[in-house]
């Protein structure tokens, strides 16, 4: 739960990195996913013991301060949290795919990421978004059903348990409503078209007749609510990627990584 809660704060950084390497991904993770497929389809016991071992993460020579955004550091501390996040994801993958990860470069793009959540977050304030009770309660309430609790003292008094105190939890509750605020207000009203969303829905039923599965794929109409959801996250993605880079031209960024 700590780590689901502590991956709001890199939300802004995982749209951008979605949003700049999703075309390119795409194809790979299909590969990936049909090669995966093969070998288990087969029904041969020997095929996961073939996976390579998972890789650890390679945090050797990380600086105190990672980078600093117009005098705001970005300390070592966080950026190991978000690169064990992203490492963790990408090591799964590895395993599928047999391709080593490149460390370094994930370094670099969990460092980019910080930086423009970062700017992000300093936007969001600067512009005094307001946050309302009734937005930190959603978020909290979505939390509570998602880990299959009862009550926001349950979710807090689990977060106390790992380490987390209200007044944490709420900071970081409270800073992700702002740039999700600051995310939709660059967007704009956005309404999905149908064309937009027969896009997405002919790419995912390639997808899984690419990995040859048995399962019929849901129709438009069951997936349409879901398709819409993507639309809107993408074209969001979008717009947080053309901020940052606004933010970017004028902001005092270093790199120590």
């Amino acid at each position: 739960m700590k780590k689901w809660l502590s991956s709001l704060t890199i939300i802004g950084s995982l749209l951008l990195l979605t949003a700049c390497n999703g075309d390119e991904e795409a194809a790979e993770d299909t590969g990936s996913a049909e090669e995966a497929e093969a070998p288990q389809s087969k029904g041969e016991e020997g095929a996961a013991a073939e996976q390579p071992e998972m890789p650890e993460p390679d945090l050797e020579g990380v600086p105190d301060v990672v980078a600093e955004v117009n005098d705001t550091k970005i300390e070592k501390a966080e950026f190991e949290e978000a690169y064990n996040m992203q490492f963790q994801q990408m090591a799964m993958m590895s395993q599928m795919s047999g391709e080593e990860v490149n460390q370094d470069d994930l370094k670099k793009q969990v460092a980019d990421g910080l930086v423009s959540q970062e700017l992000l977050i300093q936007e969001a304030d600067n512009r005094e978004l307001e946050v309302t009770e009734e937005d930190t309660n959603g978020v909290l309430d979505s939390l509570v059903e998602q880990n299959g609790m009862e009550s926001q003292e349950d979710l807090f008094a689990a977060f106390e348990e790992q380490g987390m105190p209200k007044d944490e939890v709420m900071t970081q509750v409270d800073m992700q409503v702002k740039v999700d605020k600051l995310i939709a207000e660059e967007a704009g009203d956005i309404e999905p078209s149908k064309e937009e969303m027969q896009e997405i829905y002919d790419a995912q039923v390639a997808q899984m007749e690419q990995m040859e599965t048995e399962e019929e794929p849901p129709s438009f109409e069951e997936l349409e609510p879901q398709l819409k959801e993507q639309v809107v996250m993408q074209k969001e993605g979008e717009a947080a990627q053309a901020l940052v880079a606004d933010l970017k031209e004028s902001a005092d960024v270093t790199m120590h990584l």
